[in-house]
């Protein structure tokens, strides 16, 4: 995989790109970009997309996402959330409330399956990677 800059409309910013088209590529693109997300904060899955080139595919993410469990190594996915910080991938965990559980074990409020502080506690990962 290659990093290589962002020739969209934003400039200065880089952003991932699979160095194949295979889906097993752009998952593990996806993998390392969440691999990243630090502890006690949050991304989304539309933020993800646009972080590999793709902002139209978050379901893609949320797909990989939900396989995650059984990659190795491990992938922080509880720290995915929709755009809105809603919890809308705990049915891939053990249990519905094991994302939440893992979330606030590092410091994050959540109420009503919503990360309470979203803007504050978001990465955003074009703003992160090289």
């Amino acid at each position: 995989m290659s990093v290589k800059k962002n020739s969209g409309s934003r400039p200065g910013l880089k952003a991932l790109r699979p160095s194949g088209k295979t889906e097993e590529s752009i998952f593990d693109l996806i993998y390392e970009i969440a691999r990243q997300i630090p502890k006690g904060r949050v991304t989304s899955y539309g933020a993800i997309a646009k972080a590999i080139g793709s902002g139209k595919s978050a379901r893609m993410v949320g797909w990989a996402m939900s396989n995650a469990g059984r990659v190795k190594p491990k992938i922080p996915a509880h720290r995915v959330v929709n755009s809105t910080g809603l919890l809308s991938g705990k049915h891939a965990f053990k249990t519905p409330t094991q994302m939440q559980e893992l979330l606030e074990k590092e410091g994050v409020k959540i109420k009503n399956d919503k990360v309470v502080d979203f803007k504050t506690r978001f990465w955003d990962p074009l703003a992160e990677l090289i």
